[in-house]
C-alpha cells in the first residue's frame, strides 16, 4: 500500500513529516510506558538523555518489554489519535502538487496500522518491526535504507537533504529532539514545530510555524508558497 518512493520533480513541494506527536496527538512510546510496560522497566529514556544508549536503543528496549497481547497493543495504538482530518489534508496538498513523506524514529508496524485504518497512502521511512506475543514489539534497524542512521534508525535530515538536492521546495514538520537537524535545513516559512522541537528552536532563536494538529499545517504551507 505504502512505499518509500524517493522520486520528485525539481520545484515540486515536498512535506517531510515526523509521525508520533506530529501526525498523531500522542507518542506511542509514552502511551506504552503508561499502559503496556511492567512497573519495574528501567528508565531507558534517562539513559538515552544521559548519552549511555542511543535513541533507537531506548525505544527498542521499551518496545521489547511489552508483554500484553496484540489486541491490547493495538488498542493503545488507537489512543495515539491520528489527526482525523489527515485524509482531507493530504488530498488538498496533493491537489496543489505537494508530496508528503513520513520520517519516523518510531516503528513502522504501528504507523502502517493507523494509516491503513485511515485509508491513506503515504511514503514511509521508519524502523521496521513486528509484534510477537511474549517477545513484544520487535523493532529493527532499517539497514537497507539509503537513510539509515546508527543512532535513531532513520536519518531524517538525510531525507530532507535528498529532496533539497533534487531542487524541491522542502517543508518539515516535527515535535521531538531528533527533528531538530532536519528542521534547521528548511526555510523558516516552511518549518513547522510543536513540543520539544518548538522549545529547541525557540532556544536557538530559529523562527517556525507552531501547530496544534497536523492538518493546521496545510493552510500555512499552501499560503507560504503562493
Amino acid at each position: 500500500m505504502m512505499g518509500t518512493s524517493l522520486e520528485a520533480n525539481p520545484g515540486q513541494g515536498v512535506l517531510v513529516s515526523d509521525f508520533d506527536g506530529t501526525m498523531t496527538r500522542y507518542d506511542f512510546y509514552k502511551l506504552a510506558l503508561e499502559s503496556l510496560l511492567p512497573a519495574d522497566v528501567p528508565d531507558y529514556w534517562a539513559e538515552y538523555r544521559g548519552g549511555a544508549i542511543t535513541h533507537f536503543e531506548a525505544l527498542r528496549r521499551y518496545f521489547a518489554a511489552i508483554r500484553v497481547n496484540e489486541a491490547e497493543v493495538l488498542a493503545v495504538v488507537e489512543r495515539m489519535e491520528l489527526d482525523p482530518k489527515l485524509p482531507a489534508t493530504l488530498n488538498s496538498l496533493r491537489l496543489a502538487g505537494w508530496k508528503v513523506v513520513i520520517t519516523s524514529a518510531g516503528c513502522e508496524w504501528y504507523i502502517r496500522r493507523l494509516l491503513l485504518d485511515a485509508g491513506v497512502e503515504i511514503d514511509i521511512h521508519a524502523n521496521p518491526g513486528r509484534f510477537e506475543a511474549g517477545k513484544g514489539l520487535l523493532m529493527e534497524m532499517p539497514k537497507d535504507s539509503p537513510f539509515w542512521s546508527p543512532t535513531i534508525g532513520v536519518d531524517k535530515a538525510g531525507v530532507v537533504q535528498h529532496f533539497l538536492n533534487k531542487g524541491c521546495t522542502v517543508a518539515f514538520a516535527g515535535d521531538g529532539f531528533p527533528d531538530a537537524e532536519p528542521a534547521r535545513l528548511v526555510p523558516a516559512d516552511l518549518r513547522f514545530a510543536r513540543g520539544d522541537l518548538a522549545d529547541m528552536l525557540n532556544r536557538e532563536q530559529l523562527p517556525f510555524h507552531p501547530f496544534e494538529s497536523w492538518s493546521d499545517i496545510s493552510c500555512n504551507l499552501l499560503q507560504s508558497v503562493k
